[in-house]
């Protein structure tokens, strides 16, 4: 057996982890909940009464604050690291029912979301530690020092350029219903799928809507020379909370990403783990 088959067939092995497939359907529930209180921060901020910033990490400090909170954070941050795990497993050895060009695409699609779970998962362990959990600072603060270095301007607009590009493909998936590949529709009854359908859409739009001006202001601040615009989800926000009709259309945006905490929780029932 060739090195990379045995490193396949000890991940798919591990990846039949029963306890893996727990953290990581109790994972979604975590993730859901945090994309809540990111959506109730994007309605503050639409109508101007945010004290936080409108993103995962102002999610997760508000989850902090509350009865249980440090001890809700630490269990979203386990869950989130579990699917980080899976999804990881997926990436070296997974999507067996695909082949060609369409495995190496699901595959790499699962590398992407190892990345964007462990980034989660330590933004709640910093948060769980109260290290420095403000995400849209330490944009900020990254953004101000590659800037200062040779090429660093271009690299934060290709960082833009990529983000931009993820908000995309985020409106792009969820329009065209690919998440659906991933559910176990054959189990859900009639209502029960039109209601994924009808949340995934809605929040994988509104996802990709959010990045994609996240990603546009980055490009903007490299091009401008100005890292305070280069803060994320949270500049992204407020940036569309002033323009024309600013207040409804972040308000649209919201709910669209509480249809996605939602539609997390359908996941951990129906997912394919």
């Amino acid at each position: 057996m060739s090195l990379t088959r045995s490193a396949e067939a000890t991940a798919s092995r591990t990846a039949d982890s029963r306890w893996l497939e727990l953290l990581a359907r109790a994972g979604f529930i975590g993730y859901g909940i945090v994309h809540l209180l990111f959506a109730w921060l994007a309605l503050q901020i639409a109508f101007g009464t945010s004290s936080d910033d409108g993103d995962q990490s102002g999610a997760l400090r508000t989850l902090s604050e509350q009865p249980l909170g440090k001890f809700l954070v630490i269990a979203v941050a386990v869950g989130l690291l579990a699917m980080a795990i899976w999804q990881g497993l997926e990436a070296a050895a997974g999507h067996r029912a695909e082949r060609g060009k369409e495995r190496v695409t699901e595959r790499l699609a699962s590398a992407g979301r190892t990345i964007v779970y462990l980034y989660f998962a330590w933004t709640a362990f910093k948060v769980f530690s109260d290290a420095g959990s403000n995400s849209a600072d330490s944009q900020e603060a990254l953004t101000g020092k590659l800037m200062t270095s040779t090429g660093g301007r271009w690299l934060v607009g290709l960082a833009g350029l990529v983000v931009a590009a993820i908000g995309v493909g985020l409106v792009i998936y969820g329009l065209k219903k690919s998440f659906e590949k991933h559910l176990k529709t054959g189990e859900m009854s009639p209502k029960t799928r039109t209601l994924a359908r009808r949340l995934g859409i809605a929040g994988y739009v509104a996802k990709g809507v959010a990045y994609g001006i996240a990603g546009l202001l980055v490009i903007v601040a490299a091009v401008n020379y100005d890292p305070k615009k280069a803060r994320g989800l949270d500049a992204a926000l407020h940036t569309l909370r002033e323009q024309s009709y600013g207040t409804f259309l972040l308000t649209l945006v919201a709910l669209g990403i509480a249809c996605f905490g939602v539609y997390c929780f359908l996941q951990s029932r129906y997912r394919k783990v």
